[in-house]
């Protein structure tokens, strides 16, 4: 270390090894790699508790805890109480590394090791953040070699320069990944529907490395006739951006599924939507959309990975959706497709940190995920949750570049059976029409204790429908967990439940439906509006 040369280049090596770290931890551990042995004996690092992050004002003098030592033996007391007043954080505010002979630096050093070696044999560096103190670096030389010098220290001052910016960095780093997991999370279902006819289950995993936070995100949406519309999507890019665009995506998704449009319809004003977001918000999503009366599934792709259909039997198929565009880039075409959804079915959609990898590309991955599922040893078929960790293989466990969202679904479809539908011209009798039928199937099906209550809620409900409709309306019965009944006509027009007045002889219907249904609803849909309500089997709405 006596040349100024070789001082040079190990200042060189030593700071590119420091720079090297991507979180607090490396970041420390590269410091004590590089200062012990070559330049110290050893190297004991303290930081501030809590860790002062960017520009945020900081409290009384915190505490220091030893976060890092080399070697690990031997190590001094691990939490140290600053005195605002004392000579250690006196030190600290100063800024400058000092020796084991310098004022005052006996007092301030013994906070640190509790016993300090004579002379210049100590160096005590302080850590700097951009506009706090973040903790300090402590140097020791043994006995069996030369003391520190003049020149010394500045190599101690740069060694926790860098080091600070590296603290400053990973701490930034964390604090911004904190907030993109906490909001990504946050935007996620904190639980999937049951919606009748298919069973759901899902798994989120977000990135390994601190800075590999995304925009991957997924949904299950209930919709008029028992169907679900099932949704994933992955926002390009890994930052906190990432994450409040796909919180913007996933709400337009949610809005236009209320619609009750199309797949391919649903992608083309997504894709508008997304394109107003700019340019550089592009994403992949696809969206299903699951009727388990038809035993339907119809499909749309924005550039997302192909999904898979595994059948009872085992065999796991890739599905061959077109895929468009990725949203955001604009004017995109995008293909509905329609399919048989055999019952027992599962389908899974995945975002691409489960098939992409630095070892190969997407479509070799995908092929190796059928394969994985179609390999796997059952005797009946899998549990959705057995399925969702038989896709995740080893990505569940180890080390992952970007985020992985995974969904479900498992189709088990309604039997014909539990369904009645008719439809019924609007005019004055239609309501009357409608009680009949009504009665008639709920005794077929033995529910003989809501046959009253049925019967006067889609009295109701009909008689509005006569008066805004222009063509048939549609009465259907769907016997599940609940009965539900759905009626629906081409007027937009949602119905309102209004305070009647004393003497109106109207106004009064939607009151008796939200007292004794078990809950109701209205939703607009490309048709006009879907109005319905549910009873308990039991026929007590309570």
């Amino acid at each position: 270390m006596d040349a100024p040369t070789g001082r040079l280049r190990y200042l060189d090596a030593a700071t590119r090894r420091i720079a090297r770290g991507m979180d607090l931890d490396e970041t420390l551990e590269e410091l004590c790699g590089a200062a012990v042995p070559e330049f110290a004996d050893a190297a004991f690092v303290h930081l501030c508790d809590p860790l002062p992050v960017g520009d945020e004002p900081t409290g009384p003098a915190p505490v220091l805890r030893l976060r890092a030592a080399a070697p690990p033996t031997g190590a001094p007391p691990g939490v140290v109480d600053l005195d605002p007043d004392g000579p250690l954080w006196a030190l600290l505010r100063a800024g400058r590394p000092v020796s084991g002979d310098a004022p005052a630096t006996a007092a301030a050093a013994a906070g640190l090791l509790g016993s300090v070696p004579p002379g210049r044999r100590l160096v005590v560096a302080p850590l700097h953040g951009r506009t706090h103190v973040m903790g300090s670096v402590t140097l020791l030389r043994g006995a069996d070699r030369p003391p520190f010098t003049g020149d010394d220290l500045l190599v101690a001052s740069q060694l926790a320069t860098h080091t600070a910016l590296g603290i400053d960095k990973a701490v930034l780093y964390a604090r911004e990944a904190s907030v993109a997991d906490a909001l990504q999370r946050t935007m996620l279902p904190s639980s999937l529907p049951e919606p009748t006819g298919v069973r759901l289950a899902s798994r989120y995993l977000p990135a390994s490395r601190t800075a590999q936070v995304g925009g991957d995100w997924y949904d299950a949406i209930p919709l008029p006739g028992n169907r679900v519309a099932l949704v994933i999507g992955d926002v390009m890019g890994h930052s906190l951006t990432s994450a409040a665009i796909m919180g913007q995506l996933r709400t337009i998704v949610q809005t236009l599924a209320g619609l009750d449009l199309p797949p391919d319809e649903v992608l083309h004003h997504l894709d508008e939507q997304a394109e107003r977001l700019g340019s550089l918000h592009m994403a992949t999503c696809l969206y299903a959309l699951y009727d388990p009366v038809l035993h339907r599934l119809l499909m749309a792709n924005a550039g997302h990975p192909p999904p898979l259909l595994v059948h009872p039997d085992g065999r796991a198929v890739i599905l061959g959706i077109p895929p468009g565009s990725p949203v955001g880039v604009g004017g995109g075409v995008f293909a509905c497709t329609e399919m048989h959804a055999p019952a027992g079915s599962t389908l899974l959609l995945y975002t691409d940190g489960l098939v992409e990898s630095r070892d190969w590309d997407v479509l070799t991955g995908v092929e190796r995920l059928r394969s994985r599922l179609a390999a796997a040893p059952r005797s009946a078929p899998a549990s959705l949750q057995t399925l969702c960790d038989e896709a995740l293989g080893t990505a569940g466990s180890g080390d992952r570049d970007d985020d992985i969202a995974l969904l479900a679904a498992r189709f088990e479809g309604v039997q014909p059976e539990t369904v009645a539908q008719w439809y019924l011209a609007p005019h004055p009798r239609t309501a009357r029409q409608a009680r009949s039928l009504t009665r008639r199937t709920l005794l077929r099906w033995g529910l003989d204790a809501l046959v009253d209550t049925a019967e006067l809620l889609v009295s109701e409900v009909v008689a509005n429908a006569v008066r805004v409709a222009s063509r048939p309306i549609t009465l259907r019965l769907l016997r599940g967990g609940v009965l539900r009944v759905e009626v629906a006509d081409d007027s937009p027009q949602v119905p309102r439940m209004r305070h009647a007045r004393l003497h109106d002889e109207g106004g009064r219907g939607l009151f008796l439906v939200d007292r004794l249904a078990l809950g109701w609803g209205a939703t607009r849909v490309s048709t006009g509006k879907v109005v319905w309500f549910d009873l308990r089997l039991s026929g007590d709405p309570f």
